[in-house]
């Protein structure tokens, strides 16, 4: 069976996100070797409207660039989860932040909640790298894009000089599932 996986990040806009689907797509693009699309969507504010990334990774063809069937959601904020919950596919997976997203829908789909910006802010010290605390989070709970390639695009994407701090936000979130 092909691969085909399709991701949404979503949330405010300022937290990451566009780069955080960046780095997913040149992950398996690049790295693994995969097929990818990434695109984006801001709200007509540049901070604090909504914003959202998608990644379509696939081993095969990839049609249409836009994901309608997530197999992956990322909920930073109360107002992506009610606009995009309903996108996720039977058997698929949501990651919210447990700060800002407090009412989960019903479905036939998997919701973890996780305190990511409150991670990124007290135990990596900058609430800048949510981001990418998220990222470990989602690597570990779809298993889709590798460790190595997934730290070699934050490597690659992140403004130089914070990837020390990017990598530990990154563990961080791979933690979170873990615990």
């Amino acid at each position: 069976m092909s691969l085909h996986y399709e991701i949404r990040l979503s949330g405010a806009g300022g937290q990451g996100l566009i780069l955080v689907g960046k780095i997913l797509a040149e992950a398996a693009a690049i790295y693994d070797e995969k097929n990818a699309t990434q695109s984006q969507s801001y709200g007509p504010e540049a901070r604090g409207g909504a914003s959202r990334s998608e990644v379509i990774i696939s081993d095969g063809d990839i049609d249409y660039p836009k994901a309608t069937n997530l197999d992956l959601l990322l909920a930073m904020t109360q107002e992506a989860m009610d606009k995009y919950s309903g996108d996720v596919k039977s058997g698929g997976i949501i990651v919210a932040d447990s700060e800002f997203v407090h009412n989960k829908p019903e479905g036939d789909f998997t919701v973890y909640s996780f305190p990511i910006t409150q991670v990124a802010e007290n135990e990596i010290g900058k609430k800048l790298v949510a981001n990418i605390v998220a990222l470990g989070a989602i690597e570990h709970l779809s298993g889709i894009i590798s460790e190595d390639a997934l730290l070699s695009a934050i490597r690659a994407r992140v403004p130089k000089g914070t990837e020390d701090i990017n990598i530990r936000a990154f563990k961080a979130g791979q933690a979170l599932v873990q615990k």
